[in-house]
């Protein structure tokens, strides 16, 4: 259960504007970087309590609008206030989550939440008193002496937003909050963000991952300094007014490249996506189109093997409205000089019964898998399941203490030179140097990788373009916002054709645009014969897999094709739409595992083993009891990140608890 959290100190002027005056109101805000309108002119209110979301393409002036509503800069012109009173006047009253974590690696848990509230002139045992209660909070409180330094990913999130949490701030200001944090964690997150603001407090979020978004009570669209639109994750999707085919067939390649040629704004199919095992078609009369999808694929001798209509997600509509405008997902031709077509079907990546240990603690235990050439496996796991670990033995970075690995044909060594040459490595923590230019870390990763020097300057410029880079090689790369560098950084990757690549969270911080091209490009080396490993914290990114596998405390405890995993999982998961959505969500968890239950915006998730008809009627009269009208219960499908914490919950039941790191 979630601890409520202390009273809020409310000045009495404060507290009578929150009745009549919006919380966060931006009119007329612009921002000019010299020539570069970085903001044009934005309007939009943020009402309190409410969690509102900023989203849109990477340079779309998000973090610009955050940094002036945060009073960190002036606007160029318009107004910007916090509670009827200007923003940069409001700094003791709003916290603010960077992009970029806002700790100190070398001091603790403990002296980082000390700092941050020394800063803000709190009471020392005000300190103390907050910062056990939000350390309580994330189930953070057994780490209070560990260097920020040391922290995973998802737990130094956690701790910027508790020292952004103990000054008590009326308005919570989080660029990109869960970036790198694993499903788990982010679940956690976003629960805690959900009960924060029932009890008072104003949240303004920008996120790339668009399911998160769905979180949020409304949504702006941002686009090229602009917003566009402004409305529920319902109303924006319901204003695409299109259906979403799901289409599953044995030859998504074929039938990606025949259905995609007559595909986009304008045509009766708005928007291919291809995942592991199907494709996604949006499509303005999908009666039509079902019927006209099934004749082409027959004279094209392709099967069907199932096609079913669904909603559009937000990331559907988001993509088909940035391509209405002009962006495009699509990616320039990879200058291919390797044919690895011959290796398809052979064993690239394999392992039986895996071991490592470090002294008495065992990261790995008896991890068995195989990947062949042309297919994209996703190996999942929250923070200190084993995954990193796994992945540096697989390829040669980290000798195993027990088990056997194939990788590339060898056996045994697999740190020789031929070995090497075949294998492509983006790494989640080191993939580019920041003190060098753009082209001076791409000339170095030729030079690694051995690119022939008659093809170097042709991949170079390959990576510029994949990028968006063109013209800006000579660009420091630390400058480079997060989503541009993991471009960089994959094209890296890849300039010497690997057959085998390691990909450890390549999307991370990347828009949904730039990861559709991602994915595109993955697609592409997979087509051609490279088996491609993944990992990704993001798990609508990871259905675009062919296999997934999922890890639990160094164990692989699940495995298989996207929808085959969510095929097996057991009971049911039934959605409600309530009149006081967090009342219902702590009333039902006080009484089930808290895992079952979650809060999307005014929508509430419950997983149950029960028949849906009797779950329905048994939560509904026991909400209707306490109080709560419910407006509407249906069942609905499981998502896969449903399925991977249900998973990894029951593991947890059965004594495997993963180890944060």
């Amino acid at each position: 259960m979630i601890a409520a959290t202390p009273d809020r100190e409310v000045d009495r002027d404060a507290a009578q504007s929150i009745v009549v005056t919006p919380a966060i109101e931006a009119r007329g805000l612009t921002k000019h970087y010299g020539e570069v309108e970085a903001v044009r002119g934005i309007s939009f209110e943020v009402h309190p309590r409410e969690i509102f979301g900023l989203i849109g393409p990477d340079g779309a002036g998000k973090t610009s609008t955050f940094q002036i509503l945060a009073g960190v800069m002036e606007a160029t012109s318009g107004v910007a206030n916090i509670f009827g009173r200007v923003a940069r006047d409001m700094r003791s009253q709003t916290g603010y989550l960077t992009q970029t974590f806002s700790l100190y690696p070398d001091l603790t848990v403990a002296e980082n939440i000390r700092y941050s509230g020394d800063l803000r002139r709190i009471d020392p045992q005000a300190i103390l008193d907050r910062g056990q209660q939000y350390l309580h909070m994330f189930d953070m409180h057994r780490f209070t002496d560990r260097l920020a330094g040391k922290l995973s990913g998802g737990m130094r999130q956690k701790l910027s937003l508790i020292c952004a949490l103990v000054p008590q701030p009326h308005v919570l200001l989080l660029d990109e909050p869960t970036t790198g944090v694993d499903p788990v964690s982010r679940r956690e997150f976003w629960d805690v963000l959900a009960h924060l603001a029932s009890e008072g407090l104003t949240i303004l979020v920008a996120t790339p991952y668009l399911d998160e978004a769905e979180r949020c009570h409304r949504i702006a669209f941002m686009h090229q300094g602009d917003i566009l639109q402004i409305g529920t994750s319902t109303e924006i999707c319901a204003s695409l007014d299109a259906k979403r085919i799901e289409l599953r067939t044995p030859d998504l390649r074929k039938t990606e490249r025949l259905l995609s040629a007559n595909a986009g704004p304008g045509n009766d199919i708005l928007d291919v996506q291809r995942f592991g095992d199907r494709l996604d078609l949006l499509v303005c009369d999908p009666d039509k189109e079902q019927l006209h999808v099934a004749e082409q694929l027959s004279h094209a001798g392709v099967s069907i093997d199932e096609m079913r209509v669904d909603l559009p997600t937000l990331e559907n509509t988001f993509v088909a409205k940035l391509r209405a405008l002009g962006q495009s997902a699509e990616t320039v031709d990879f200058p291919a000089r390797h044919d690895h077509s011959a290796l398809r079907g052979q064993i690239a990546i394999g392992a039986t019964n895996l071991i490592k240990q470090f002294g008495d603690f065992t990261a790995v235990k008896n991890v068995s898998l195989q990947i062949r050439n042309g297919e994209v496996y996703g190996l999942l796991g929250a923070n200190g399941a084993g995954k990193t670990t796994t992945i540096r033995m697989l390829c040669g970075l980290l000798d195993p203490t027990g088990g056997a690995m194939e990788l590339a044909g060898a056996q045994g060594n697999l740190r020789t030179e031929a070995v090497r040459q075949r294998i492509g490595y983006m790494s989640q923590k080191f993939s580019l140097y920041d003190d060098l230019t753009i082209r001076e870390n791409l000339d170095f990763f030729a030079g690694v990788y051995g690119v022939p020097g008659a093809e170097r300057e042709e991949k170079i410029c390959w990576v510029l373009s994949f990028s968006g880079l063109d013209g800006k090689q000579d660009q420091i790369t630390g400058s480079l916002p997060g989503g541009w560098k993991q471009r960089v950084a994959f094209g890296a990757a890849i300039m010497h054709e690997p057959d085998i690549l390691f990909l450890d969270e390549p999307t991370s911080g990347v828009d949904p645009l730039a990861r559709r091209a991602f994915w595109t490009m993955i697609n592409r080396l997979a087509d051609g014969g490279a088996a491609i490993l993944v990992t990704t914290h993001y798990l609508e990114e990871a259905e675009q897999c062919n296999r997934l596998g999922m890890m639990v405390a160094g164990e692989l405890v699940a495995e298989g094709t996207p929808s085959g995993i969510k095929a097996r999982q057991s009971g049911h998961l039934i959605q409600f739409v309530v009149d006081q959505p967090q009342r219902a969500v702590d009333l039902l968890k006080s009484s089930t595992d808290s895992w079952r239950v979650s809060l999307f915006g005014k929508r509430l998730h419950l997983i149950t083993e029960d028949t849906p008809e009797i779950a329905i009627q048994q939560t509904t009269k026991r909400l209707e009891e306490s109080g709560l009208h419910v407006i509407n219960a249906r069942e609905d499908r499981f998502s896969l990140e449903d399925v991977f914490i249900s998973i990894v919950e029951k593991a947890r039941l059965e004594g495997k608890v993963a180890i944060e790191t």
